[in-house]
């Protein structure tokens, strides 16, 4: 699926800022810090500090991530998958420490519990419109992982979190994207190959 500008900006909620500061944290670490002031003066937040409890639109956040990808000259797609794993890796771990280690001992177990997942972080932040996971075990090493969320564009982020689950249970996973929201499906299917 091709990540547009177009299906980036019908984003219409609110998040919390923890989001920007992955954006910031993720392109501080790989591009340094002169890559992420030049994207918020592109973006037109260059005197926002993002603050990890505030609430921002949607919007903020996929500006940031469209004139990271236009500055940094990497596809938006590539973009969110580095997000998604930055998010586990990083974000998860640093906020989320308790929480992650709870979601099972290998990645098996977390991805059938997370379902559970955003149940749990709504107790920290209470305001959040949290996707929706589904798990279906196909057996030992495959998993059938259904995702529901009110935002378009956001299956690539999807499956870099589950490539930052994979590295964190020092696992190697494929991952196959079955069925397409922003194509026309009812939800995003992703079929998790975990490799032996």
């Amino acid at each position: 699926m091709v990540v547009t500008v177009q299906t980036c900006k019908q984003i219409i909620f609110s998040m919390y800022g923890i989001v920007n500061k992955a954006v910031e944290g993720l392109v501080c670490e790989k591009f340094g810090l002169d890559a992420w002031n030049e994207i918020k003066s592109k973006s037109g937040f260059e005197d926002t500090t993002f603050l990890a409890n505030k609430m921002y639109e949607d919007s903020v956040t996929y500006t940031l991530a469209i004139k990271a990808s236009e500055i940094l000259k990497i596809d938006l797609r590539d973009i969110l998958l580095a997000l998604g794993e930055y998010w586990v890796l990083k974000t998860g771990k640093q906020h989320y420490g308790a929480l992650m280690e709870a979601g099972g001992k290998n990645l098996k177990d977390f991805l059938v519990n997370l379902p559970n997942f955003h149940s749990r972080v709504m107790l920290y932040y209470p305001n959040i419109s949290p996707p929706e996971f589904k798990t279906k075990v196909l057996d030992d090493n495959q998993i059938e992982m259904h995702y529901f969320s009110k935002r378009a564009a956001l299956a690539p982020f999807v499956e870099g979190l589950m490539f930052g689950l994979a590295k964190m249970f020092d696992t190697t996973i494929s991952i196959k994207h079955t069925e397409i929201k922003d194509t026309g499906a009812d939800h995003d299917i992703f079929l998790i190959q975990i490799e032996q």
